[in-house]
């Protein structure tokens, strides 16, 4: 899996964490987990192929929010430990 990691300027709300969400799902389809944050100005996508960023910079900026920051990495889930060991 890829977590990609997008700098987002702009939001203010959770309807805009929304819009920001859709155009990314609509431009990557292929996304296994969309979620934003307006207080941490981030939209984290995982998935199985990693995304252009061009495209994903054409889709959130289409939407009248700015993309300011882009990265990807592994990523790995973290498994479930019981009693810390």
């Amino acid at each position: 899996m890829i977590r990609t990691i997008l700098q987002v300027q702009g939001m203010a709300c959770g309807m805009c964490e929304a819009h920001v969400n859709e155009a990314v799902r609509r431009a990557f389809p292929d996304a296994k987990k969309v979620t934003s944050s307006h207080a941490k100005g981030v939209t984290e996508i995982l998935s199985e192929l990693p995304p252009a960023e061009q495209t994903l910079r054409d889709a959130v900026n289409a939407t009248g929010y700015t993309v300011t920051g882009f990265a990807q990495e592994p990523y790995v889930k973290k498994g479930f430990r019981l009693f810390g060991r």
